[in-house]
């Protein structure tokens, strides 16, 4: 459904040119500060309209909490946070209902909810919801790093846009050529204890693939040296040990033992596919003829949505650790 984590559990809401979406959170930790400035630089690196190659659409996306939260701290009852949608345009998204987009969720939208669901800006199945996962990533990081002693550091970053590690001239041919471009992100966790994570169903990198792919775009994931370790031989991809600690001398686990943190780095790759509403003209099924017609996605979209992933996969990953730190 539309919740995540059992200890930390979170529930997003809205639809994109609805008048608001959010998150709830179960699970957050009483007595914590909490207020708006604690989410302005996430929030801030997520937002459209800041770099070339995003979409137009500029929201404000100042949080407003609505419950759990008391003269600046958390009450321990669950967490509301909701962000208005204010600079919507719904017109450019009525030749949708004929012309399903392809590579988006029109179509399966459609079918899944018979013709209810709110079409506008792709409705529930908008990058617009990815403000409420940053949303509760803030204090997922919180939460994460009440411990004084220890703190596990999150950073995403892009490796590579469009098949190339020049980012900026990927942005600047996406644009001349108006067409859109995926990308590569990999993300890493430093100071992170041995012991998140469990064996088999609720290893760790078992639900941050989980919520990894409740990020839209998201085609793929590998950890440490992922797919190239089916190239190597064991002797090659193994990570002796050099200390007592559980420091290795080679890292191609990705910081990840029999599904349980092994105090290394925690690291990983995501694939981020080129976004689906692209102005180039395509070819698709007219549901309403049916018959093959080719048209044009107007609107505003990102050239790039990966320009805009790195928060939001720091967010994710925090939610999961705050989930599984209740067993540590």
């Amino acid at each position: 459904m539309n919740q995540f984590g059992r200890n930390f559990r979170v529930t997003i809401f809205g639809e994109s040119h609805g008048p608001m979406v959010g998150v709830v959170l179960d699970g957050v930790k009483p007595g914590m500060e909490l207020g708006e400035a604690d989410f302005t630089e996430m929030l801030e690196r997520r937002r459209g309209g800041l770099k070339p190659g995003t979409t137009p659409r500029k929201e404000s996306d100042r949080p407003i909490f609505l419950s759990g939260l008391f003269e600046g701290k958390t009450t321990g009852a669950p967490l509301t946070i909701a962000f208005e949608n204010k600079n919507t345009d719904s017109k450019s998204y009525l030749s949708q209902q004929e012309i399903p987009r392809p590579g988006h969720a029109d179509f399966v939208a459609n079918q899944k909810f018979n013709g209810f669901n709110d079409y506008r800006g792709g409705g529930h199945f908008s990058g617009r919801l990815t403000v409420a996962l940053v949303a509760a990533g803030v204090v997922a990081q919180k939460q994460i790093n009440l411990k004084e002693n220890n703190k596990i550091d999150i950073n995403a970053k892009i490796i590579e846009l469009g098949g190339s590690a020049d980012l900026e001239k990927a942005i600047e041919q996406a644009i001349a050529e108006q067409d859109s471009i995926g990308g590569i992100i990999e993300c890493s966790v430093a100071h992170l204890p041995i012991g998140f994570g469990e064996p088999f169903f609720d290893s760790i990198e078992s639900l941050i693939s989980h919520a990894v792919f409740s990020i839209p775009a998201i085609k793929g994931i590998e950890f440490g040296s992922g797919f190239q370790s089916a190239r190597m031989k064991g002797s090659e991809n193994n990570d002796p040990l050099i200390d007592k600690y559980g420091k290795t001398a080679t890292n191609h686990t990705g910081g990840i033992s029999g599904g349980i943190s092994n105090g290394n780095d925690l690291i990983f790759r995501v694939a981020v596919k080129p976004t689906s509403s692209t102005p180039q003209l395509q070819e698709s099924l007219n549901m309403s003829n049916e018959k093959i017609e080719t048209f044009s996605v107007s609107g505003r979209h990102d050239l790039c949505i990966a320009l805009r992933v790195p928060p939001v996969l720091e967010a994710v990953t925090a939610i999961v650790l705050a989930d599984l730190q209740w067993n540590i």
